[in-house]
């Protein structure tokens, strides 16, 4: 790292969470080109070679960039509908708006999504995209354009649905694809879209959307596709009551069951939810290592009910967080997961034990990089790991006062982001994006909305 530019950030809380949750009241982290070279204690070293720029960062919480596990971009444009419905309900109320959706609505809505999710200190996400209406142009393209403009690093969980209303599924008949033109088009977004590089900015993973919207076959086949491929595979699974009872009616069995006679369940799976998990469950996912997107603020907005996600936890079931679609979630925020991560599940059986404030964070950001495969890469501020980390400002009247860094940020209102990097750029300054022009991003996803909204109301 001899040539490369290196960045100084000094005078700051650290909060590394890496394997031993190692902390500095005041301390420093230095970055080398797109990795970290050092954190540590005090100052940072002396005489360091071709240091471009020092930031004093005295009343700040340096912590790894979030990672946003679950997320589906293209509902930015359609928040604030069918806000009192359960699950199913809502999905009925909401298809027959998603199913209208065309390629300059989608890339207006992830510019949306990923701008508020950036500014919010993410520096991973993720979109699970599923809704490929015939004739709707190249919408995996517009979301990985625009993860790119905006510089995070992202996973694109390509999506796919083919149980129409006329199979007895959700989605308007026009609205899905067929078996193999989902598998198709999958590999093809995988082949032309994923990076498996250490460094990588872009990965794809295969996701049909869920049990009941996608056929049994497509489940099986997503998922010897996937490792035909070399890539992880993401779904829902678990999510409300009414999920449990189709699986029983359908399958004959419960949603962990049909996932594994499906091949759905592995080190190399992640599934949204997981509400509605039982002992056998949990242990299910344990023993194989699935992963957990826990969408606390969503399963709260659709009544869905509270994760057991200390459980999870104490089994070995790895977690991370997300926003979940931005039509229940409308604020589309990754770090005020963290404060309703911890509140919710102290609503459960574990009552106040239930998570503390450095466990909440780590799902937030060493969890989140578990589930999606890239725990050796980010998640944790440690040398040789990629540059992405974020300083949170801690010293205005809203977190002056709490003396521990960790618990200002999590129990506290959502802390401003001063500076969030990316692969060592920085792509967030003063609460505000450096990639992006917010005001044209909220013009455009209003416009689109206005037109979804027109177009829908038509038939």
């Amino acid at each position: 790292m001899a040539a490369a530019q290196r960045i100084v950030i000094e005078n700051c809380a650290i909060a590394t969470v890496d394997a031993d949750d190692t902390e500095y009241a005041s301390g420093h982290v230095v970055l080398a080109g797109n990795r970290i070279e050092s954190v540590g204690a005090g100052k940072a070293p002396e005489g360091l070679e071709n240091a471009v720029r020092r930031i004093d960062a005295s009343g700040h919480l340096v912590t790894p960039g979030l990672i946003n596990t679950h997320h589906h971009f293209y509902q930015w444009i359609t928040r604030g509908l069918a806000t009192d419905h359960n699950l199913f309900d809502w999905l009925v109320a909401l298809y027959p708006v998603w199913a209208r959706i065309d390629e300059p609505m989608v890339r207006a809505a992830a510019q949306g999504s990923l701008a508020m999710m950036a500014r919010g200190g993410v520096t991973t996400a993720m979109d699970h995209h599923y809704v490929f209406p015939q004739g709707s142009g190249d919408l995996s393209g517009a979301i990985i354009g625009a993860a790119r403009d905006m510089g995070v690093r992202f996973t694109l969980a390509r999506g796919s649905m083919d149980r129409s209303e006329k199979d007895g599924g959700l989605p308007p008949d026009f609205a899905v694809e067929t078996l193999d033109g989902a598998l198709a088009a999958t590999e093809e977004t995988v082949r032309q879209h994923h990076d498996s590089s250490f460094d990588a900015m872009t990965q794809v993973a295969v996701a049909p959307c869920s049990p009941f919207s996608v056929s049994t076959e497509l489940m099986r086949d997503g998922a010897q596709l996937a490792r035909r491929l070399g890539v992880r595979l993401h779904t829902h699974g678990s999510e409300t009551v009414e999920e449990e009872k189709f699986c029983h009616e359908l399958f004959g069995m419960g949603p962990t069951d049909y996932f594994e006679s499906t091949g759905w369940l592995g080190e190399d799976v992640w599934m949204a939810h997981c509400v509605h998990m039982n002992d056998s469950d949990i242990a299910a996912f344990a023993r194989t290592r699935t992963g957990v997107a826990h969408c606390p603020s969503s399963n709260a907005r659709l009544a869905a009910g509270i994760a057991r996600v200390p459980d999870m936890l104490a089994a070995g079931v790895p977690v991370g967080l997300g926003v979940d679609g931005t039509a229940s979630n409308e604020s589309g925020e990754l770090h005020t997961e963290l404060r309703n991560a911890l509140l919710i599940n102290r609503l459960g059986a574990h009552k106040e034990a239930a998570l503390n404030a450095r466990q909440a964070l780590r799902l937030g950001t060493y969890g989140g990089a578990q589930v999606l495969g890239r725990a050796a890469e980010t998640g944790s501020l440690e040398p040789g790991k990629l540059a992405d980390l974020v300083l949170w400002k801690l010293d205005t009247l809203a977190h002056a006062s709490i003396a521990d860094p960790v618990t200002a940020l999590v129990f506290g209102a959502a802390a401003p982001v001063t500076a969030s990097f990316v692969d060592g750029r920085q792509i967030v300054e003063d609460g505000r994006l450096l990639t992006a022009d917010e005001d044209a991003i909220a013009r455009s996803t209003r416009d689109e909305a206005r037109r979804l909204a027109r177009i829908a109301a038509q038939g």
